[in-house]
């Protein structure tokens, strides 16, 4: 979803003088606050409530305050400031970041090399990916429900309306997904520096009331809790961890800003606001404990609770686009890296890159928030769901960022084992926490990621197979021009084929020449790849190579985040002597019939899992944007 093949940060140095510098970099800045901080941002809302309200044994003592706060500190210190800002963000993968340029950076290590740490750095993007659905479905459930409910502050008769209120809500962002949001996008940076500054002033606020809270800051604090509670500090974790989720998101949104305005914005207005708020909530809490259920809408005055419900419910709401965003822009990774089937990609502006809209996905999204909010009616009930998928995902970010330590750094191994180790630490003990959670809605993410785990790993193994079985009995293309010694008959235009090796003669030409017996004067056999950087250069866009006889090859290369392009991919090979005209080409496209087998190697409940997705897939000239009224399918039986 980036702009261009540089991080947003390095445009910004070599295309402005410095005075112009200066706002541009404050506009990534602001633009960053509405996009990569939104699920954070949104914690306070119930994250120090939750560790005293969801069957936890803490009870609201200035000792046990002290500790819960001191082991926030520690966790939004050691999860967010040191392992993802300073350390993980460091790994970018041509500015992009994310679970998938993650692998794709780590595999890109290996130089071809390691078979088996490939297979295992597939693994963990693809549990990953997984898991961020997982926590996808949840987080705008949660959020909105959260800031909804603080109607119940100002009354307690609005309490019947929260969930309904909240549906309003939800339904009408995701109804809105199709028309984009590059206009409504200049505003949630606004909304959210607004936010984040609220949240610091009405911390500080509390805190200069009873500034002792301050001694939280003490990790002894956080040490005597843990060993008061024993292993009942666990139940405390899986809801500490609140406060550390969609800090993933830093990362995974690195290639819309640069690294240097997220840091920037973490450092200087994001980390200040967000420990200042829990600060004065612990304060709040400490002077008068009946204050819990709400303490986030106690910490202003009862006349003005309705404008902070107010300045919550856009928060939550640009939290929950936050996540929409980046469910679409990762899934249309994985759909190019062949994690998932083809699926029609809208794009909603003409001037933004990245502005996209994937309707399958948005509609599904929006049925099982729908059901979340309905079934569970309450954030409290949903926070026991929430943070089995955030922590899961984190402990698969630290596993991969030690080994892009080791194979792109060249850190020795016994020390990224040690750092990392140590980093993951925080992490397991958030995991195991809310692995406790699973009967109280904690089962919920892992049956959506281990869904979406099967999804992936299904296709995978089905189109491996569909491949193998499609690649027998094919020539080499060279082969085939060597033994075609009388040629058919040439009919005048441009033929382009099609195909997963240009090297060999693909399916849909075979039948072409068999049916029709006749060839074009023009021959082109188009290979689109997806390589294992987010943007190629446009210098680098394609590699043709003339056969003779009129045959041509072309190799047609996009990065992961980019959309490809047929057509726009042969204009680009007018430079290499392919003049491309449209009226006069014709697209020879192969479709594969899937036809169940009694002994399928996927077994029976893939096989048809497999079969219904490739029967949903969108069309290959659509999802290749190619002219309908120009593309010829010409259709092959596979058993599968």
């Amino acid at each position: 979803m980036a702009p261009d093949s540089t991080s947003p940060s390095t445009v910004t140095d070599a295309a402005h003088p410095s005075h112009d510098h200066g706002k541009a970099r404050a506009a990534l800045i602001v633009g960053a606050l509405g996009v990569v901080f939104g699920d954070i941002g949104t914690s306070p809302l119930y994250a120090l409530r939750e560790t005293f309200l969801h069957d936890t044994s803490l009870a609201p003592t200035p000792d046990h305050v002290l500790g819960v706060l001191s082991t926030l500190f520690w966790a939004v210190t050691l999860t967010v400031t040191i392992k993802y800002v300073t350390l993980i963000m460091r790994a970018d993968n041509k500015g992009e970041g994310g679970v998938l340029a993650l692998a794709t950076l780590g595999t890109h290590g290996l130089n071809g090399k390691g078979r088996r740490i490939r297979v295992g750095i597939t693994l963990l993007a693809v549990i990953g990916l997984a898991l961020f659905y997982g926590d996808a479905i949840i987080t705008p459930a949660v959020t909105v429900l959260s800031a909804v409910e603080g109607l119940s502050a100002v009354a307690p008769a609005f309490e019947a309306y929260v969930v309904p209120l909240a549906l309003v809500i939800l339904v009408a962002l995701f109804m809105l997904q199709s028309r984009g949001t590059a206009d409504v996008g200049r505003l949630f940076g606004p909304v959210m520096l607004v936010w984040f500054i609220v949240l610091g002033v009405l911390g500080a606020w509390q805190i200069a009331k009873n500034p002792s809270v301050l001694r939280a800051i003490n990790p002894l604090y956080a040490a005597d809790l843990i060993a008061d509670q024993g292993l009942g500090i666990f139940w405390a974790f899986g809801s500490i961890v609140l406060a550390v989720t969609g800090a993933e998101a830093l990362y995974a949104d690195m290639g819309h800003f640069g690294r240097r305005p997220i840091r920037t914005a973490w450092l200087s207005l994001v980390m200040p606001g967000l420990l200042l708020n829990y600060f004065g909530q612990g304060a709040l809490i400490i002077e008068n404990p009946a204050l819990i259920r709400q303490v986030f809408f106690e910490l202003v005055p009862q006349d003005y609770i309705i404008f902070l419900v107010a300045l919550a419910t856009f928060a939550s709401v640009i939290a929950s686009q936050a996540v929409i965003t980046g469910v679409f822009s990762l899934t249309r990774q994985a759909i190019q890296l062949g994690y998932l089937p083809r699926m029609a990609i809208q794009h909603t502006s003409e001037t933004t890159i990245g502005q996209i809209y994937i309707p399958r996905v948005n509609w599904i999204l929006m049925m099982g928030v729908v059901a979340l909010v309905v079934g569970f009616g309450s954030s409290g009930a949903l926070a026991g769901a929430y943070g089995l998928a955030v922590t899961g995902a984190m402990l698969v970010d630290a596993a991969l960022a030690m080994a892009v330590a080791i194979l792109v750094w060249k850190w020795r191994w016994q020390v990224a084992a040690l750092v990392f180790g140590l980093l993951a630490v925080p992490d397991l003990a958030f995991f195991i926490a809310n692995a406790l959670k699973i009967p109280d809605g904690g089962w919920l993410p892992l049956v959506v990621a281990s869904l979406v785990y099967f999804t992936i790993t299904t296709w995978r193994l089905g189109r491996r197979m569909v491949a193998t079985e499609m690649s027998e009995g094919t020539l080499p293309l060279r082969q085939f021009l060597e033994r075609m010694e009388r040629a058919p008959d040439r009919v005048a235009g441009t033929a382009v084929f099609l195909t997963a090796d240009a090297s060999h003669t693909p399916a849909a030409f075979l039948h072409n020449l068999k049916h029709n017996k006749v060839l074009h004067e023009r021959i082109i056999m188009l290979q689109v790849e997806t390589m294992d950087v987010p943007r190629v250069p446009e210098a680098n866009r394609v590699e043709v190579e003339r056969l003779g006889k009129g045959f041509h090859t072309v190799v047609a290369r996009y990065g992961f985040t980019e959309q490809p392009d047929v057509p726009e991919a042969l204009r680009a090979c007018r430079p290499h002597g392919i003049a491309y005209d449209e009226m006069e080409t014709s697209f020879f496209l192969g479709r594969e019939t899937l036809v169940p087998s009694q002994h399928s190697k996927l077994g029976k409940w893939r096989r048809d899992w497999f079969i219904s997705l490739s029967h949903s897939a969108s069309a290959t000239k659509t999802f290749f944007r190619i002219p309908p009224n120009r593309a010829i399918e010409l259709g092959n039986q596979i058993q599968i």
